[in-house]
């Protein structure tokens, strides 16, 4: 990468990040046409997903790039371009003294973050466990006051919570926690869509439609990648989009628990299940004719139905044996209660 006097006016990582693309965008080295990709960015600059993702979507609502039909954005706003598909690790980017040193300094919290995220929703599945602080930042470590600050930022998000004796726990995914998480994005999402209607780029419906359409042509051979691609695009789209930045966080933050089991089901084996893609396509479709109340009346049949097919998975898991390789700071309160 090449350093040059490139303001960053914040530490804030995602602003960091967007600084770093629009100026490389500005400059030319990220030309329009060029595929912009979550991972490999996040891979360039030393980083995880959620703020290139968070930067990304701040890029798009300033038009410096688009959703196309394809993984990713498209560099500038051109109709007709052909995307440029090529590795932006293999890039020399602009990166200014200040940006590197802010994307260095990840701090140790946001390195072990996604790591125990990804260990707690692997498990959750299989029971209730507690995890232990001393054993979680001796795992990693860490400080005890980095732990704390992943473990809370994992309970603002609904995947640990404290008991009546201050120990952290998580899980267990059952029938009913998903109920109610499905409770919840049924009362904040179609609301959400229809606060967001007038704030949608048709543009960008018209594309995700013609992507839904594509995958649901090609159901039999889908991925379970595409799938949660899709739903995310879908999310960010039709649902993120309203201008109330608390709903918005607030449907976010409900999601990530469901979207993290949705993860391990798939690790685990079980069959995608394309009904999802026509239910998202049925709801674009009517968004783009102006039904805003029928497209939100959709969603909310969407989201019943996605509840149904999520339950259905876990009781399939129920009767599969417990994984053995569980990290150690995680103990099952089962074996605690025998302890």
């Amino acid at each position: 990468m090449t350093r040059n006097r490139l303001y960053v006016p914040t530490r804030h990582r995602y602003a960091v990040i967007e600084t770093v693309l629009a100026a490389n965008i500005a400059s030319g080295r990220l030309p329009t046409g060029f595929v912009l990709l979550e991972g490999p960015i996040a891979e360039a600059l030393r980083t995880t997903r959620p703020p290139v993702q968070r930067a990304l979507q701040n890029l798009q609502r300033r038009g410096l790039i688009q959703r196309f039909n394809g993984r990713g954005y498209l560099v500038g706003l051109a109709d007709s371009v052909d995307p440029i598909r090529r590795d932006i690790r293999t890039i020399s980017l602009e990166l200014s003294a200040g940006a590197e040193e802010a994307l260095a300094s990840r701090s140790s919290g946001e390195r072990i973050y996604e790591t125990v995220e990804t260990d707690i929703a692997s498990c959750v599945i299989f029971g209730q466990y507690r995890i232990v602080e001393a054993a979680l930042a001796e795992y990693f470590n860490v400080s005890r006051t980095v732990v704390r600050d992943v473990l809370g930022r994992l309970e603002e998000r609904g995947l640990v919570r404290r008991n009546q004796s201050s120990h952290w726990i998580a899980g267990p995914l059952t029938a009913n926690t998903i109920r109610e998480h499905f409770a919840v994005r049924k009362l904040l999402e179609p609301p959400a869509l229809a606060d967001a209607a007038p704030y949608i780029d048709p543009q960008s419906l018209e594309t995700l439609l013609s992507e839904l359409v594509g995958h649901e042509q090609k159901a039999e051979s889908i991925e379970s990648g595409d799938l949660i691609e899709l739903e995310r695009r879908f999310t960010d789209t039709c649902i993120l989009a309203t201008p109330n930045r608390r709903l918005a966080a607030l449907v976010r933050d409900n999601i990530l628990p469901v979207r993290a089991s949705e993860r391990v089901l798939r690790q685990l084996g079980l069959p995608d299940d394309p009904a999802p893609i026509t239910e998202q396509r049925l709801v674009v479709e009517v968004l783009l004719r102006g039904a805003v109340d029928a497209a939100a009346a959709m969603l909310f049949r969407h989201l019943e139905a996605s509840m149904h097919r999520k339950i259905a998975q876990v009781k399939i898991v129920a009767v599969l044996p417990t994984p053995r390789s569980i990290p150690a700071y995680l103990t099952p309160l089962d074996d605690l209660a025998s302890s």
